[in-house]
């Protein structure tokens, strides 16, 4: 029993000695990160006002911001340490062997971090364009260190993962898009009046732009009709309904102005008597 109290009270000694000796300094270590914690949130505030200046995009600004503010901690972080009394060159060679480790089993997830950083700073796409790549498209709603989110017509999002993008063929329309519209009139037709009525109908829908001007022409000369390119530029987001307002309006006026939209149709003519 005797020895039992003796190792209790041994035990109790030997942490007060250790409390003493190393309470004082745990206690600034700690008090040293949470200063480096505001004093890092504040320095991140600083320059997220200061960028705003210049014509960064955001996820530019977020990235800047988070690096700095990891910076500010890290040599918070260091000055704890060497409160402490740790020796930081040992323990920077462990960290070293550790992340060559990580590094090995996380290639497609670092693949992802470099190819963000390159889609960030070369930018050959930037937030609210419209883009197509890798056999999806739509308009891209964030950019990130690890995927580019994009967002469809149908309301659904699609991720894809950065490394995917760099290195491929990638088609960017930016913030508008052009209508491929064809619309067929009868070969008796007054084609300056065709041309005309469709100059009204484009100029009267709101969701098309004046600039850049309408693309407005003849395109084919075709069996039964002479088709006319209507292509008109429209933001992204009425590339949609844009195409079946126009449609609509093309029929229902070439309806009232009686303008034909002949439908195909073929000439059969039999010579000599059947046998």
């Amino acid at each position: 029993m005797n020895e039992h109290v003796e190792s209790l009270n041994q035990i109790k000694m030997t942490v007060i000695d250790l409390a003493i000796k190393f309470g004082p300094k745990v206690f600034v270590a700690i008090a040293i990160m949470v200063a480096g914690y505001f004093a890092g949130r504040w320095v991140g505030k600083a320059m997220a006002g200061g960028l705003r200046k210049f014509d960064l995009e955001p996820p530019v600004r977020d990235l800047l911001v988070r690096v700095i503010r990891i910076l500010v901690l890290g040599m918070f972080a260091i000055m704890a340490l060497q409160n402490l009394g740790v020796e930081l060159l040992p323990l920077i060679a462990g960290i070293g062997v550790a992340g060559a480790g990580i590094a090995l089993a996380m290639q497609g997830v670092l693949g992802n971090v470099v190819a963000g950083l390159t889609i960030i700073f070369t930018r050959p796409f930037r937030v609210s364009e419209y883009i197509s790549i890798v056999g999806v498209e739509g308009r891209v709603e964030n950019i990130t260190m690890f995927s580019t989110t994009l967002t469809h017509a149908d309301l659904s999002r699609v991720i894809v993962p950065n490394r995917k993008i760099v290195g491929e063929i990638l088609h960017n329309y930016g913030k508008i898009r052009q209508l491929n519209i064809t619309v067929g009139v009868a070969y008796d037709t007054d084609l300056n009046k065709a041309l005309a009525t469709i100059s009204e109908i484009l100029q009267g829908n709101p969701r098309v732009l004046k600039d850049p001007a309408p693309g407005l022409g003849i395109s084919v000369l075709a069996d039964s009709s002479i088709d006319i390119s209507v292509n008109p530029w429209v933001n992204v987001p009425d590339f949609g309904p844009a195409g079946g307002e126009i449609n609509k309006a093309l029929v229902e006026t070439f309806r009232s102005k009686s303008i034909a939209m002949p439908f195909p149709q073929r000439e059969i003519r039999m010579l000599g008597n059947a046998t």
